[in-house]
């Protein structure tokens, strides 16, 4: 079975974006240290764009071999020119308003978004499953999440998208790692309690 990773930035508030998405007052935060972190352990999660930027091309894929993104989170790509944000791994966009795709290698899931992840889950081998955002496919798939690995950067944000976008429903992670970057920024990580 593969695991199903909500990888996410977020406030120390919990909110991933502003009230209409935009996280980019984290991006000042993605210094040097947390960039080599980023690319010794989730080197799948910078962009196709990012990696051409960076010179970083050939980077395995240590964790993730398909990503899903909501399609808002798609949006953000497709206003910046890319089609194929993430080239590097499977693409899956959930949309309900997006009939077909702009981009042959990105399949859009506009049916029932917890059998189609449950199917990704159960096939066989491969590395995992990268839920890239937003809130509210988050919100549809938190019975479905195995892992949360939360970037938290030291911004307040008051008010905004929240991690989650759905009701008040209690769900029990135990924590497993936390790492501390010089500039205030955290990245936890918690696996789903089973019982």
């Amino acid at each position: 079975m593969r695991k199903l990773t909500y990888f996410i930035a977020c406030s120390i508030d919990g909110f991933i974006g502003d009230p209409k998405g935009d996280a980019s007052s984290m991006f000042a935060f993605v210094d040097d240290e947390f960039l080599e972190f980023l690319k010794a352990e989730y080197p799948e999660t910078i962009s196709a764009e990012g990696r051409r930027l960076l010179g970083l091309d050939g980077l395995e894929n240590v964790r993730f071999d398909t990503v899903i993104q909501g399609r808002g989170s798609y949006q953000l790509g497709l206003d910046a020119g890319m089609t194929s944000p993430y080239g590097h791994l499977r693409e899956y966009v959930a949309s309900r308003t997006l009939e077909t795709s702009p981009d042959p290698h990105v399949r859009i899931l506009s049916g029932d978004l917890v059998a189609a992840v449950r199917e990704l889950k159960a096939e066989d081998g491969g590395l995992g499953i990268w839920l890239c955002g937003g809130s509210e496919i988050a919100g549809e798939l938190v019975d479905e999440i195995d892992e949360l690995v939360i970037k938290t950067y030291p911004q307040v944000y008051g008010s905004g998208m929240p991690m989650f976008g759905s009701g008040f429903s209690p769900t029990d992670f135990s924590l497993d790692d936390v790492r501390v970057f010089g500039n205030g920024a955290l990245v936890r990580t918690y696996t789903r309690c089973t019982s």
